[in-house]
């Protein structure tokens, strides 16, 4: 008898032990899908956001160089800070400079 209880007992820490660990790997997983699905929602929340905006008008035709500049300078400090794509900066900068 006391084999068969050392057995019984041996099965329920085992089963124990494993339950504990599986339970903890779903909560690491569910908290590492949350956080992706957060930073997907985040990210085209700003997408979104960017896209809501009216395009900027077109310049005027005679247009001086020094206005040209000052608007590359300001769309070269808006990738800078992350609100301008590379590809968004590049058609900007084709469309400022009439390319």
């Amino acid at each position: 008898m006391p084999g068969l209880l050392r057995g019984i007992a041996r099965t329920a820490v085992i089963s124990g032990t494993a339950t504990a660990v599986s339970n903890r790997v779903s909560r690491r997983q569910a908290g590492r899908w949350a956080q992706q699905d957060y930073e997907r929602s985040a990210a085209a929340a700003s997408q979104q956001a960017y896209t809501a905006q009216p395009p900027a008008p077109e310049p005027p035709a005679g247009e001086s160089m020094d206005t040209k500049i000052s608007q590359l300078k300001e769309l070269a400090q808006l990738k800078e800070q992350g609100v301008l794509s590379e590809a968004e900066f590049e058609a900007q900068k084709s469309r400022i400079l009439g390319a």
